[in-house]
């Protein structure tokens, strides 16, 4: 898919004429629904470009250069905003093992300011969260009411996160939602640990290297296009279901070893498919529960894994 292709794949119209804030809006997820809703409202985009890339932001948008923990920077981008998709963060599970006060930083500290920001400004807010939140689960598919008992900080810092969500809609009535994501893939996302792993797996069957699969292979992930998490957000930023946390995700989900041999016969690779060292204390199985998303935002997910990583592949057209 085209860098600007997400606009006709999704449709914006239901928000318009809005002053619209994306935060990490030059990231994989945050560019796209930027992408989404140029067209009919007024779009800035706050990002530092750490990790994302200024050819991300779409025409027309309004950069903010900055670091969303500075709250001088966020004051200056919320300024008379109405909607704000709050996507900055740091998003690598490993990495917040490492360096487990920043991410809190990044992730919880920057949420709390945009909160308050939007507070100031009567403005709403649709805050990223995350499958890692529930930790291994006892059962699948997973339900928003399902035991929260994060494995990593970051798990920790989103659980929070989503807390704080719901508590700003309790005690000072701000239009709040938040959208625990699963395994969220498409263009524009770069190869790494996490859901990067159909990234990491392109590459390497584009390439002839090995696929390499961690342990057996047998642990289940819900794959879900972006263009149906920009839908999600979408749908989130004018429902009248607000103060609730939604899952994003497929309702359906893969092996990681059906992952790989899925992505060697789309891409008509000759790779093999070999297994290393599993991950230490990696879930074994994830599938989301999105029936309330579906009653509440009107969301059904469109793109089946298959043909989002035909399109990924380059071997069909462009989803719409």
């Amino acid at each position: 898919m085209d860098s600007r292709d997400t606009r006709r794949a999704v449709d914006g119209s239901s928000l318009r004429d809005q002053t619209v804030l994306v935060t990490g809006g030059a990231g994989f997820v945050g560019s796209h629904i930027a992408d989404a809703l140029v067209d009919d409202n007024e779009v800035r985009v706050l990002d530092d470009f750490s990790s994302g890339r200024p050819e991300n932001v779409p025409e027309g948008a309004t950069i903010v250069e900055g670091d969303v923990r500075d709250p001088e920077v966020v004051a200056e981008a919320t300024r008379d905003v109405d909607v704000v998709f709050h996507q900055a963060g740091l998003v690598s599970v490993p990495e917040s093992v490492e360096v487990p006060e920043e991410s809190h930083e990044t992730n919880v500290s920057a949420t709390l300011s945009i909160l308050e920001a939007a507070r100031r400004e009567d403005a709403r807010v649709v805050v990223a969260s995350s499958v890692a939140i529930y930790g291994d689960p006892v059962e699948v598919p997973i339900h928003e009411e399902d035991a929260k008992a994060p494995t990593s900080p970051y798990g920790v810092d989103k659980l929070a996160v989503d807390n704080y969500v719901r508590l700003y809609n309790e005690l000072y009535d701000l239009e709040t939602v938040a959208l625990r994501y699963f395994n969220v893939y498409g263009p524009r996302q770069s190869a790494g640990e996490y859901s990067g792993v159909v990234s990491t797996f392109l590459e390497q069957a584009r390439s002839g290297q090995p696929i390499t699969v961690e342990g057996e292979g047998d642990q289940t992930r819900d794959f879900v296009h972006v263009s149906d998490v920009v839908r999600a957000n979408l749908a989130a930023a004018t429902t009248d279901n607000v103060g609730r946390a939604y899952n994003v995700g497929t309702g359906d989900s893969i092996t990681i070893l059906g992952l790989a041999e899925l992505i060697r016969d789309v891409t008509d690779s000759s790779s093999e498919v070999v297994h290393v060292d599993p991950r230490p204390a990696d879930i074994e199985r994830s599938e989301a529960d999105v029936n309330r998303a579906r009653r509440q935002l009107d969301y059904q997910p469109r793109v089946p894994l298959a043909d989002g990583l035909r399109e990924l592949a380059g071997t069909t057209a462009p989803i719409q």
